[in-house]
């Protein structure tokens, strides 16, 4: 008989729910079993109950964790200012970790929830679901084959709707980072500009960021990145340039061709083996990239490959058992939350800034945001 881990859930209803369904992912998972759900909204906590098929339930997320003592935690709640504390409060108690992304606020924080992880060998991983994708193993083998060449650049452009900008950079962009480290392009330093109606950006500019992101400034943001062997990364996000179809996405350009990513899990992956990366000769084309390669009809249609998270819940199972890391563990998330704030440390410096950061707060807060 498979053992079934017990987990709890964390959401709150109005300040982020439940997160892109990290909740009910657990309820098709055959070797886990929700034992309680928190949530101090008492409407939503009776919603979750009725969802999660639950009979236990707790105003508060510590009392439910000390009082249930689950294996595993999901920590749904899609605003992240309290991720921090969520995460510290699971990592004292022992219990291995699934997040709702972004990860958290500063690299500060996530300094210290690395270091608390460690030190209990708690397990984390995070709710990026391109990261557990099959088809992006055969996006590194092609890279590593010379599919389009030399790489030369990525390019990520954010939804670019209402939110555009450095909150398309908190809540989209994050997606987007976590691809490229996905595919080993670590960022070695980041240069940016960002603007407030066409204007460079000031103290004055700062604001508090909806979903619980902190301090940010720009309707516009435009931030480099320089990886190793000499290839550029960029992220560009500009306020309500959005269109349909979107841009929102990652496309590494290479010297003989482009291959576009979309995020999701098994993701909208299409490939232009064509150097002028438009495809006007009559012999290019874009073709898909499946789990099985290119222009193969894709092979994986369980529902676990178009659930957003049953992989990476089966993955963290797979760490604890294994006494392995999670394939997006905490790591990623520390380097993501890097290439978030990078920017803003540029602006404010005037200058592109190494990275890792050798500032580990958030910038803004630097530069004269409202405490």
């Amino acid at each position: 008989m498979t053992r079934k881990y017990r987990v709890a859930v964390i959401g709150a209803t109005g300040k982020g729910n439940y997160g892109h369904g990290l909740d009910t992912c657990w309820l098709k998972v055959p070797a886990a079993e929700i034992v309680a759900v928190a949530d101090e909204d008492e409407q939503g906590r009776q919603k979750a109950m009725q969802r999660l098929q639950v009979a236990t339930a707790y105003a508060d997320y510590r009392t439910m964790l000390d009082e249930v003592r689950p294996e595993i935690v999901s920590i749904a709640p899609r605003w992240i200012d309290r991720h921090h504390e969520m995460l510290l409060a699971a990592i004292e108690r022992g219990i291995h970790v699934f997040i709702e992304k972004p990860f958290v606020r500063t690299p500060r924080e996530a300094d210290e929830v690395i270091r608390a992880a460690e030190m209990r060998h708690v397990h984390i991983a995070i709710a990026h679901p391109t990261h557990y994708s099959p088809v992006l193993g055969v996006v590194r083998r092609l890279l590593r084959e010379g599919a389009i060449g030399m790489v030369l650049e990525l390019r990520a452009r954010g939804k670019e709707d209402h939110r555009g900008g450095g909150e398309d950079m908190w809540v989209l962009g994050a997606h987007l980072f976590d691809m490229m480290l996905a595919l080993g392009y670590e960022a070695e330093w980041c240069f940016a500009t960002a603007t407030q109606s066409g204007r460079p950006i000031t103290p004055d500019d700062i604001v508090t960021g909806n979903e619980g992101i902190g301090p940010i400034a720009g309707d516009a943001i435009h931030a480099r990145y320089g990886m190793p062997e000499g290839v550029m990364a960029s992220f560009d996000s500009v306020r309500n340039a959005g269109g349909k179809p979107g841009r929102f996405g990652l496309r590494i350009h290479g010297s003989q061709g482009v291959i576009d990513i979309i995020e999701g899990i098994v993701s909208h992956v299409h490939i232009l083996q064509a150097s002028d990366w438009a495809g006007r000769s009559p012999q290019a084309n874009w073709l898909p990239i499946t789990s099985a390669g290119i222009d193969r009809p894709e092979p994986l249609v369980d529902e676990k490959y178009r659930d957003r998270n049953i992989l990476a819940a089966e993955d963290l199972i797979r760490a604890i058992e294994q006494h392995a890391v999670p394939l997006c563990n905490a790591e990623f998330g520390r380097k993501v939350t890097e290439m978030i704030v990078a920017p803003f440390e540029s602006i404010r410096q005037g200058q592109a800034v190494a990275m890792p950061l050798e500032y580990r707060d958030h910038p803004l807060q630097a530069w004269g945001a409202p405490s």
